[in-house]
């Protein structure tokens, strides 16, 4: 469950959270018109950093080129927890971060396996994120909604926070 944060400290760490435990997020280059595309990603705090292993044949490679603004968004399977993130993406040629990153699951994305020359690294780095967090349970938000609705009031059910976050060297 998505802990509602009070702090932006509290939000940025807890997005690299989140990052950590999700495995798939989407991700494009808004301004190529290329789509978002599902994307497996590895979250590196310590070096501010996402990861991901692409290969320079596909449509994601080429609206990167050498370098572009680019679009990650993640929903987490449970859906308490949303984030749209911008970063600046870049391909780098760092052989031992691949070997750190490689797996199996990579392998079988590339036919000649770690050897395949169309192997790309990019790497993304965060430079601002809109967050959510709500809570997971179905039911009580339902209730938060009814009671905002049939309330005198009339303002929006409280199901969760909203941060925008901006990265930089305190982080």
């Amino acid at each position: 469950m998505a802990k509602q944060t009070e702090t932006i400290q509290d939000a940025i760490g807890q997005l690299w959270k989140q990052l950590a435990e999700t495995r798939v997020v989407m991700l494009s280059v808004p301004e190529s018109g290329q789509h978002p595309q599902p994307m497996s990603h590895f979250a590196d705090q310590d070096g501010k950093a996402i990861w991901f292993i692409t290969s320079a044949d596909t449509d994601l490679a080429e609206a990167v080129g050498s370098g572009a603004q680019g679009q990650l968004t993640l929903a987490t399977p449970q859906q308490d927890y949303h984030a749209s993130v911008r970063g600046q993406m870049t391909f780098v040629q760092d052989e031992a971060k691949l070997d750190e990153l490689w797996s199996p699951f990579a392998a079988a994305w590339f036919k000649d396996g770690r050897e395949d020359e169309s192997i790309r690294l990019l790497k993304f780095m965060p430079q601002e994120a809109a967050v959510w967090a709500s809570e997971a349970n179905a039911v009580l938000v339902g209730l938060r909604l009814i009671r905002a609705r049939l309330s005198d009031d009339k303002s929006p059910p409280d199901v969760g926070v909203h941060h925008v976050v901006h990265f930089d060297d305190t982080v």
